[in-house]
This record gives structure tokens, C-alpha cells and sequence, in this order.
């Protein structure tokens, strides 16, 4: 069924759908890029062991797998109401968090290069989100 033959109130249903959808996709980019600083945390910490048990009991790795686990989910629901095509690029956004909250974080630096980085990231993704809107 195409966009003009909907009904005004299908339509709106579908745009607040969409934007949920798109909502819940960067609270997946916050969800992941906090995970992996969890995870790199308890990675620090782990020292020389190799051991799965304490990797599971360490309990920065423990919550960053359990924000991995929820961003899964909302990612599933994001899915329910928008094109893959759309929202996976979103995803994306999670590496510019990282970089930010590893230089706040972890001391780690920001290159230009790292940085032209980021602005090709945002700019793809801004430009993807442009060209999906119907």
C-alpha cells in the first residue's frame, strides 16, 4: 500500500512509529558505546587471566554484556517498524561515542585523522538519514 493511498491517521501512526524506531536506534548507539567502555574497564582489570568465569565475575565486562544484551533487544524492536536499510547505519554513531568517552575516560587521544573520522561518520550517517526519509 503506498504512503498516499493511507489515511491520515495510518500515516501519522507510521511517522511516530518511524520516529520511535529512530529513537530507540540511538539509544542503542548510547547502550553499545557505554557497553564497551564497561567492557574495556573490566578488560583492564583482568590482568593476565584468560579465564572464562572471570570474565563473567569481573563486573565491568559483566554490565557491558548485559548492555550488549538490552541494545540487542531494543534493536529487535527498533526492526519491528522501520527498514534495516534505514536504521542500521545508525549504529554506526556508536564509534563516535566511544571515541569521545575514551578520550574522556581512558586519557586516549583524538588524531585529526581519528577526528576526520567522526565528521565522515555523523556526515554518513546524516546524509543516509536524509536520503531514507519518505
Amino acid at each position: 500500500m503506498s504512503e498516499a493511498s493511507l489515511s491520515s491517521p495510518e500515516q501519522a501512526r507510521r511517522a511516530a512509529a518511524r520516529r520511535r524506531s529512530i529513537a530507540m536506534m540511538f539509544g542503542c548507539t548510547i547502550l553499545g558505546a557505554v557497553g564497551q567502555i564497561l567492557i574495556k574497564l573490566g578488560a583492564n582489570t583482568l590482568g593476565q587471566t584468560n579465564s572464562p568465569i572471570a570474565m563473567l565475575l569481573t563486573p565491568p565486562l559483566f554490565f557491558g554484556y548485559v548492555l550488549y544484551g538490552l541494545m540487542t533487544v531494543l534493536f529487535v524492536l527498533a526492526l519491528r517498524d522501520e527498514e534495516l536499510s534505514i536504521l542500521y547505519p545508525i549504529i554506526a554513531l556508536t564509534y563516535v561515542w566511544v571515541a569521545a568517552l575514551s578520550v574522556v575516560i581512558f586519557k586516549e587521544s583524538l588524531s585529526l585523522l581519528r577526528s576526520v573520522g567522526v565528521i565522515t561518520i555523523v556526515t554518513g550517517v546524516a546524509v543516509l538519514g536524509r536520503s531514507g526519509r519518505k
